[in-house]
């Protein structure tokens, strides 16, 4: 996926096991945090999927669009490649989380909080993960095209969401974004669940080659993985 002009690094092996789970949990402030963070990094596919992606990819900094704890960027320090970071979030608690876990690391970490629609210049890789669908459908478009100019040539956009489909995958994951809503985890409940073409389109207008593909894990959830990278 790289441009021909661009050198890459070569793929290291990604890193996993209890005992980075533990380490990486141990930084965050409360016993419900760290169990959180430990289920997790233990059960959500997305974070070394994340990492075997980047690995493969320039070293640029990233822009963490809805970081939540900044769980991708922990994750991707410990496997060595973070290459300066700036998570975006609109929740001022968990902009507050992950700024403790990171304290202690020796990295270019930035943390904002500020609405999707603030977002800051920015030049690199990007990742949304899990947060199109709290947006609604006209700011989902806005959203996609704001992050495709923000891509650098050479850097990645993932982007990891539910897809709206027929199935018991997609019935199970908005049981499970209720039950989220209800006990307060997401301050907005879910708003519109894209399809492909909701997501595929923005970009390819703004110049992405975009690939699809699913990523469930060992979870229920209805989730895929979309990569796109700048090709003009």
């Amino acid at each position: 996926m790289a441009t021909s002009s661009t050198p890459c690094r070569r793929a290291a092996p990604v890193v996993s096991g209890r005992a980075l789970d533990r380490s990486i949990a141990a930084r965050y402030a409360s016993r419900g945090q760290r169990a959180y963070v430990r289920g997790k990094l233990a059960g959500d596919p997305v974070y070394a999927a994340a990492a075997r992606v980047l690995a493969h990819a320039p070293p640029l900094p990233l822009l963490d669009v809805g970081c939540g704890m900044g769980l991708l960027g922990q994750y991707l320090h410990a496997q060595g490649l973070l290459h300066g970071y700036l998570g975006v979030d609109h929740d001022p608690r968990k902009i507050d989380a992950a700024r403790y876990a990171a304290a202690a690391l020796d990295q270019n970490q930035q943390w904002l909080h500020a609405d999707v629609a603030e977002l800051p210049p920015f030049q690199g890789h990007v990742a949304l993960l899990d947060m199109l669908h709290y947006l609604p459908a006209d700011r989902q478009a806005a959203l996609l095209t704001a992050v495709a100019a923000r891509l650098a040539h050479g850097g990645r956009l993932l982007i990891r969401n539910v897809l709206r489909a027929p199935g018991w995958r997609y019935r199970a994951t908005r049981i499970e974004e209720y039950f989220l809503s209800v006990s307060g985890w997401m301050r907005v409940g879910a708003q519109h669940y894209p399809s492909v073409d909701d997501i595929r389109s923005p970009l390819e207008s703004a110049g992405l080659a975009v690939h699809v593909a699913p990523l469930y894990g060992r979870t229920p959830f209805n989730s895929y993985l979309v990569l796109a990278h700048r090709i003009r």
